[in-house]
């Protein structure tokens, strides 16, 4: 069975998962852990833990439990004070964290009783914030801040020396096709990359190396970009040349949607620029690769799920 090494972090992260676990892929998902916000910053201040929000996410879209299973899992206390809106998932997985002690013994667990085939690893097991580094030379304290800040940011970095996770390092060293998804390109994608070990081990494996263009643009942080602008963003991280693959969006999303994004969340569609991408000698695979769902664009997941698949069975 071919085996993939998926980053990303949050929502972009686990859409892609609901439709990769339908296939027969090995799957590893490679998890950021400093998310700052709502429960999970509350569940980090109290238990001095990194961020649980991110992979309990990521762990039930590779859940196989049924629906009720789920909505339970995703369940949250709004009416308790004491309980502070945390959802269910997130209380199990601090508590498995208490009881094991780190992730790599807590998640396991967690595994098991949502029948989660494949693996799911954290970045790091450290407890870390995020930094972000405007073009004047301020720092941004805090995934949230980085995400609301209306300055342009420049760099990513740690506010602290950060260790890998081992595991994701071997991992790499296994993979077939390693894969940067959609999502948040500075607060869930870059964390996973400003860590040495893990972007010596990206340089060092042949396997290839693809990014799942977001549909959309970010404010504050991707505003005006291009699918290659994207990429280069990443390749200030890991190197230039590192990425071989793209896989984006090449059909017109509906005019009252992309008014929409416009005017409520100054989003734009993010823009196939194929001259620029032949020139950085990137292999573009472009479809129809988005839905609508509840009135929100999304990556289809299944569309999406297969043209991966057919990247690995290339080689066969």
């Amino acid at each position: 069975m071919k085996k993939i090494v998926i980053f990303g972090g949050g929502s972009g992260l686990s859409q892609l998962l609901k439709g990769l676990k339908l296939f027969p892929i090995d799957i590893t998902a490679v998890v950021s852990v400093s998310d700052n916000g709502g429960s999970t910053l509350k569940l980090r201040k109290d238990f001095n833990i990194p961020a649980v929000g991110d992979i309990s996410k990521v762990m039930l879209s590779m859940s196989n439990m049924d629906e009720d299973i789920v909505n339970l899992m995703n369940y949250r206390f709004k009416q308790s004070k004491s309980l502070g809106n945390h959802s269910i998932k997130n209380l199990l997985l601090t508590a498995l964290l208490e009881q094991k002690g780190n992730f790599a013994s807590a998640i396991p667990v967690l595994a098991k009783l949502l029948d989660i085939k494949g693996k799911i690893l954290p970045i790091t097991e450290d407890n870390a914030e995020l930094i972000g580094i405007t073009e004047d030379n301020k720092k941004i304290f805090g995934e949230t801040s980085i995400t609301k800040t209306n300055k342009k940011i420049k760099k990513i970095e740690y506010d602290k020396k950060v260790e890998a996770n081992p595991e994701v390092i071997e991992e790499i060293k296994n993979a077939d096709l390693i894969i940067f998804s959609s999502g948040s390109l500075l607060t869930s994608i870059i964390p996973n990359i400003i860590i040495k070990s893990i972007v010596k081990a990206l340089k060092d494996s042949k396997a290839p190396k693809l990014y799942i263009c977001n549909l959309v643009t970010q404010p504050g942080e991707t505003d005006g970009y291009t699918v290659s602008d994207h990429i280069k963003i990443l390749e200030q991280y890991i190197g230039k040349g590192t990425i071989n693959l793209v896989l984006a969006n090449n059909k017109p999303i509906p005019i009252e949607l992309v008014k929409k994004y416009a005017t409520e969340e100054q989003k734009d569609p993010v823009e196939l620029d194929e001259d620029k991408l032949k020139l950085m000698n990137i292999r573009v695979i472009k479809d129809k690769i988005y839905t609508v769902e509840d009135g929100f664009l999304r990556h289809d997941t299944l569309k999406t799920a297969y043209l991966v698949f057919s990247i690995l069975m290339e080689k066969e």
